[in-house]
């Protein structure tokens, strides 16, 4: 059996009286890339962001039922140490304008006020820009800005912020819907390389994606959980027919 390493019971969110997630119950394997998938509005996003506590930085936000990171409750853990193990790289790159490529990529520990040797950092960063696929394109302009870089090269430069903190889960929030169709293909790439490293949760709206990277997909509808299993089993025999529709494109 594989080892599990985040599950939610019964986990509802609302956003005020608007009920976003409906009794989500889902056991994400370690190691494994995981799509979230389903239509605009559906949850995919929500239930990320309670995934690592973002959902409660706005106004209103509430969230019931358990989510555990092994068996510990994410809600019972403070956020900034969730944030630490749940990294997050979302929709648009987004580095640290003003900072060059290396004060990105360790960005996380100067905000937490971790101190480590230079030399630990200049490891780490290293690390991390090889493991994002960056390294051999900016090891020589590591003290420029990391605006200078072409938008796939800083959704890389995020992945590899996120990478430095060394987390156990890494959430994707449709990362490349704002890339080319090259730099696209390059992080689908990065994506199934890093499963050795860290379990990946992607949200994505593109079907095809989900069916070419992920190894489970779940197929979420109106705030609720559909169909969870195996990307191959879910797109070939689909056991719930409103994934049949949404993969054959009749809504979404």
């Amino acid at each position: 059996m594989e080892s599990t390493i985040l599950r939610t019971e019964n986990f509802c969110a609302y956003f005020g009286d608007n009920q976003i997630l409906k009794n989500v119950n889902i056991s994400i394997p370690r190691n494994k890339v995981t799509a979230v998938m389903g239509p605009s509005g559906c949850g995919k996003t929500t239930l990320i962001r309670c995934i690592n506590r973002m959902h409660e930085l706005t106004a209103g936000a509430i969230a019931s039922g358990k989510m555990l990171l092994y068996d510990e409750d994410i809600y019972s853990i403070n956020p900034i140490v969730v944030r630490r193990k749940i990294g997050m790289v979302f929709q648009r790159p987004n580095p640290f304008p003003t900072m060059s490529i290396y004060d990105n990529v360790i960005a996380g520990y100067k905000l937490n006020g971790i101190k480590l040797p230079k030399s630990e950092l200049e490891g780490i960063a290293e690390e991390s820009l090889k493991k994002s696929a960056l390294w051999n394109e900016v090891k020589d302009s590591l003290h420029r800005k990391g605006s200078f870089l072409s938008g796939g090269q800083q959704q890389r430069l995020c992945i590899a912020r996120a990478l430095a903190m060394k987390p156990e889960i890494i959430l994707l929030d449709e990362p490349t819907s704002a890339l080319d169709p090259k730099a696209t293909a390059h992080i689908e790439e990065l994506i199934t390389e890093l499963e050795n490293y860290v379990t990946i949760i992607i949200v994505t709206h593109n079907t095809a994606q989900a069916a070419r990277i992920s190894d489970l997909t779940a197929f979420m509808y109106l705030g609720e959980l559909i169909e969870f299993g195996s990307t191959e089993k879910l797109f070939t025999v689909p056991q719930d027919k409103r994934t049949e529709e949404y993969l054959t494109g009749k809504f979404g």
